[in-house]
């Protein structure tokens, strides 16, 4: 977690911290290491409270420089934005991208991956990914509510066909499609059933329906509100490009927020995943399908806006 240097003819101390390391079942507590340029200090575990690392660091390294690190996760990022008002250095790494040795994969615990990590980054073995503020990360969030969503309506949509297929009944040629029509949803409505129970349990579903897919329709209206007032530039920009719509460009800008930090279109390309798997060797060249690196739900969209 931290790394501390001490001039031996200055009176000045200097500090690079690698600090926190959690995983997705460490919700309650933290592993945490602190290492400093001539030793490993400390391996501690600690409630999940941003003000205990802080008053620890405080305590035993007042007036350093403090640098923390951890992996990406289920946490999100409001820890690093905490730390960084406090004026710490923060660095926020892709689990995938941390150097391991080989017997890690075979002995891995807590303590071992954050005393890694501590290490990494004392030897400036680490890069960071991007860290958004929090208005972009909860913009990022309402995008992920509206997939959600979307994903709750067409599995309301096969249930309700599962039902029909399971109890004999056909649906006509007409309707037999994804989009689903006024008239389709007035049909469901008008299926004589031998018995009330069917009735009133496709009833339900069509009920669940109508409130899904309300909620589907308003999120992305909101999206696009949204860009509009705060992105307006970026997002009639974006909506110049020919086959791309409004829903389409608040997506981008939700899952990345400013396009100018990337210096060309394939460092964008990298990041968003459409891109190839190469692999090279010994003059022979393989192409293995796209990269499985990729923000998969913008991937997806702009895949099919194409």
């Amino acid at each position: 977690m931290l790394a501390t240097k001490k001039d031996r003819y200055e009176n000045t101390t200097y500090c690079s911290t690698k600090v926190i390391h959690w995983n997705g079942n460490t919700k309650k507590s933290w592993s945490v290491h602190l290492r400093t340029d001539i030793s490993d200090h400390k391996t501690l575990t600690i409630p999940s409270n941003c003000d205990v690392p802080y008053d620890y660091v405080e305590k035993h390294f007042h007036g350093h420089e403090v640098s923390l690190t951890y992996e990406a996760g289920c946490c999100g990022f409001s820890a690093s934005r905490h730390f960084i008002n406090l004026g710490w250095n923060v660095l926020v790494v892709n689990p995938a991208d941390v150097p391991r040795m080989d017997k890690q994969n075979y002995q891995k615990t807590d303590k071992i991956d954050c005393r890694n990590l501590a290490k990494q980054l004392h030897g400036g073995q680490l890069k960071g990914i991007y860290i958004p503020d929090e208005a972009q990360d909860l913009l990022k969030s309402l995008l992920g509510q509206r997939a959600e969503t979307s994903k709750q309506l067409r599995a309301l949509k096969s249930n309700i066909k599962g039902l029909l297929l399971y109890h004999g009944i056909e649906i006509p040629e007409e309707f037999d499609n994804p989009n689903w029509t006024k008239a389709f949803l007035e049909w469901l409505q008008q299926i004589s059933w031998l018995h009330p129970t069917g009735k009133i349990c496709i009833d339900s579903k069509l009920r669940m329906h109508e409130v899904i897919h309300k909620e589907y329709l308003q999120l992305a209206n909101e999206l696009r509100s949204y860009c509009r007032k705060h992105h307006n530039k970026d997002y009639y920009l974006l909506k110049s490009i020919p086959g791309l719509g409004g829903y389409l460009a608040s997506a981008i800008l939700a899952e990345i927020g400013d396009l100018r930090r990337f210096n060309n279109e394939t460092q964008f390309a990298s990041y968003i995943g459409i891109v190839p798997t190469m692999l090279n060797s010994g003059g022979t060249e393989k192409i293995q399908g796209v990269t499985p690196r990729c923000r998969g739900l913008l991937r997806s969209y702009i895949i099919k806006s194409s």
